[in-house]
């Protein structure tokens, strides 16, 4: 695999300026734009805060509808689907995991009906969560198959060139990542080309785990990315989501089990809005912020977040019961930001 380094600058791609209002749509498939016109056209009084005059607002009658196989989404499966790479070892006795991260353009049914023209890695939103170990030496195959050039930027530490900040990919170019992995916690990654906006809201962001090197004690692990969709591309959002569609714990309950300790790592990848939050019912959980220490921050049943902060959160349902949980700003519940815990006994 060739390894470029990209040398197209962030004011060059500015002021290129691809992705105006006519651009982006001159940019989409013919079908594409057919399947986003009923929302650009047909919203009426379609508001930011889920409020509508209109009762045709297919975005509306999207959300009201039941939640089951949506096109392009496996929400269940990605909750604990870890991608650990693959292993081998250095010279030095260090672990070396490789991955190999692919942005793609895909079609995803972010609602019952609503189809939206995704750029995503690997195929899914949110991307894939690697996993690795502090003090692992990581290594990312990074290609690009989109139509635009895309980056990836890595929270955590590492040097500049590594960063996914200036080393703009073109289409059907790859670039090499490589990183020793630090410091342990819940780590955040997204392309960082310009307008950043907009390459996040179309999907290209994802999770990393580093472990740290005591182990967490055993626990149902999931992760849960929330963010939102501008469907008709006005820099606001129309749906909310976490781990890709709307509703779908809402209406296909997470199983949990009484008694057992379940570990969330919860990431805030929202555009256009400036906070989001997690809030559980019935229920208490301990929060480390940013997973960057093993003793907990807060005990509390709701945590909000500014884009891109992370926590994770551990509790334990003793009762049996469906549990509700959600973003506790209410109009991002209502408009898909929703779901539920079932606990058995």
């Amino acid at each position: 695999m060739s390894v470029i380094q990209a040398t197209t600058s962030r004011r060059d791609f500015l002021r290129r300026s691809l992705w105006g209002a006519a651009g982006l749509a001159g940019a989409l498939p013919q079908d594409e734009r057919v399947r986003l016109t009923p929302q650009t056209t047909q919203t009426g009084g379609h508001q930011h805060d889920g409020s509508t005059t209109d009762e045709t607002d297919p975005v509306r009658k999207a959300l009201q509808q039941k939640v089951t196989t949506l096109k392009g989404f496996d929400p269940m499966l990605y909750l604990s689907n870890f991608d650990y790479g693959q292993e081998s070892k250095l010279s030095d006795g260090r672990t070396l995991r490789e991955f190999k991260l692919v942005a793609r353009d895909v079609n995803l049914e972010v609602a019952p009906g609503i189809i939206f023209p995704a750029w995503t890695f690997n195929g899914t939103v949110p991307g894939p969560t690697i996993r690795c170990k502090e003090g692992e030496l990581v290594r990312i195959h990074f290609i690009n198959q989109s139509i635009s050039e895309h980056t990836i930027h890595l929270h955590g530490i590492h040097a500049a060139n590594m960063d996914g900040a200036e080393e703009l990919v073109k289409p059907g170019q790859t670039y090499v990542y490589e990183f020793t992995a630090e410091p342990f916690g819940l780590q955040f990654y997204h392309c960082h080309v310009p307008p950043v906006t907009l390459h996040m809201n179309r999907g290209l962001f994802g999770v990393m785990i580093i472990d740290p090197k005591k182990p967490r004690p055993a626990a149902r692990e999931l992760v849960m990315v929330a963010h939102g969709w501008d469907t008709n591309f006005d820099s606001r959002n129309e749906i909310y989501a976490v781990n890709g569609p709307a509703n779908f714990y809402r209406d296909n309950p997470i199983p949990l089990r009484a008694g057992e300790l379940v570990r969330v790592y919860f990431v805030n990848a929202l555009e256009f809005d400036p906070i989001n939050s997690l809030h559980i019912h019935a229920n208490f959980f301990h929060v480390y912020r940013t997973g960057s220490k093993l003793t907990p921050d807060d005990y509390t049943d709701m945590i909000t977040l500014a884009q891109a902060e992370r926590c994770i959160v551990e509790f334990t349902y003793n009762l049996p019961g469906r549990y509700m949980f959600h973003a506790h700003q209410n109009s991002f519940a209502e408009l898909g930001w929703m779901g539920h815990f079932e606990v058995t006994g």
